[in-house]
């Protein structure tokens, strides 16, 4: 690519980046005022419970959970693939409030995580470094957010392979190439870095990835396995399953959610009508699916055994479902745009009853009670969750700009 044509890309990217979803349906659509006030009043409240897991949180840990039974957290240190939530969640909250104790926390936070920018051991340079130190640039941009982000891009770039098309996820015996769907997410500081740099190398890995991703995680249901294992020499599927989810063919709900966010910031950086429709598959799959409770916080697994008893819901799945559906919303026409922010409505008011919603001072300092993390390995189960909290954050923030 010579410099005309670089810049010529730059330009366009841009330009695709600076259109607001607003445009289309969501304009058209009546937001629940009293919902927005609600939200408004209770952001005050979330960063009193920040405040107290700040206060409660070990120097140089990020919160992983906190075990109600036991009232104990669990912590994690700055490699974990959430750590990016906890920084990010104090930003978001930051702008909402102005509250400097929060500001001041995320930028301690961001301190102990800059090491993560050279780390090529895993996939989550997305969720780790672009919802905290993405965060950071867009309320305050500096130089050293820039190179962090543009490094941590780098990183990210050297789990691709040629062969398979795909950004490698888990580590794993020669000749495998594991590949989740949960990896959709990391997509959006390739895009970013092609935006600032005029690299398109960044935008390619992240279109082959999404492209490779549409052929063999989803079934004719669009409802989507967690993962696929890859021959890195032929690039063929040797096998599907999952790690998280209920069974090899069930559809586990958090990798749902990501596969529909996932595909809606593909739309949004490519203007690729493939994703729009895409996206809007993954979403009536969900919204449309007979085990989708009327409160629309879904179980744990829509193919969870025992539905529909005492099968635990998982409100991480809801939030990041919430959040990709008023984004979503607005790349599509006034009926459909209605529909998603009516059925984000239900989740974000279910999210913030007193079923899910922790009462100020309790829950460790989380917003939300009754996340399911991994399941089957009996991990994170019943439990808050940071990255439930981040995209119940981000939903709400997003709806309150529904004007």
């Amino acid at each position: 690519m010579n410099n005309f044509h670089r810049q010529v890309f730059f330009i366009v990217l841009l330009l695709a980046a600076m259109l607001p979803g607003s445009l289309r349906g969501q304009k058209n659509y009546k937001a629940d005022k009293a919902m927005q006030r609600e939200f408004e009043n209770y952001f005050a409240e979330a960063a009193s419970q920040y405040k107290l897991m700040a206060a409660n949180r070990p120097a140089g840990k990020f919160p992983k959970t906190w075990f109600p039974a036991k009232e104990t957290y669990e912590w994690s240190n700055s490699g974990w693939w959430c750590s990016g939530f906890y920084p990010g969640s104090l930003l978001y909250l930051y702008e909402q409030t102005k509250d400097t104790v929060l500001y001041n926390e995320a930028m301690t936070m961001l301190g102990v995580l800059e090491k993560e920018k050279n780390n090529t051991g895993t996939h989550d340079l997305g969720f780790m470094m672009y919802c905290s130190f993405g965060n950071a640039n867009r309320l305050a941009p500096r130089p050293a957010y820039h190179d962090i982000l543009l490094t941590s891009a780098r990183s990210l770039a050297t789990r691709f392979n040629e062969k398979v098309g795909c950004i490698r996820s888990w580590d794993s015996r020669a000749g495998d190439f594991l590949v989740i769907i949960d990896n959709m997410m990391n997509l959006e500081l390739l895009f970013w870095a092609t935006r600032v740099s005029g690299d398109s190398s960044f935008y390619k890995l992240a279109v082959t990835h999404a492209n490779t991703t549409i052929k063999n995680h989803f079934r004719p249901d669009y409802s989507s396995c967690h993962v696929v294992n890859y021959d890195t020499v032929t690039g063929l599927v040797k096998q599907k399953r999952t790690a998280q989810g209920a069974a090899d063919e069930s559809a586990w709900a958090r990798g749902q959610a990501w596969g529909l966010y996932g595909f809606t910031v593909m739309y949004r950086e490519t203007k690729d009508k493939t994703y729009l429709e895409q996206a809007k598959h993954i979403a009536n799959f969900i919204l449309k699916h007979p085990n989708l409770p009327a409160d629309k916080v879904p179980f744990w697994d829509f193919n969870a055994p025992g539905i529909p008893g005492a099968v635990l819901r998982d409100a991480s799945a809801a939030a990041i479902t919430a959040s990709a559906l008023i984004e979503l919303s607005g790349y599509t026409d006034k009926r459909t745009a209605n529909s998603y922010l009516n059925d984000a409505a239900v989740i974000l008011k279910t999210l913030s009853g007193a079923e899910y919603r922790a009462k100020e001072g309790t829950n460790g300092g989380f917003l939300l009670q009754h996340g399911v993390g991994h399941l089957p390995a009996g991990t994170e189960v019943d439990v808050p969750l940071t990255y439930a909290d981040y995209y119940f954050i981000e939903a709400m923030i997003r709806y309150n700009k529904l004007r």
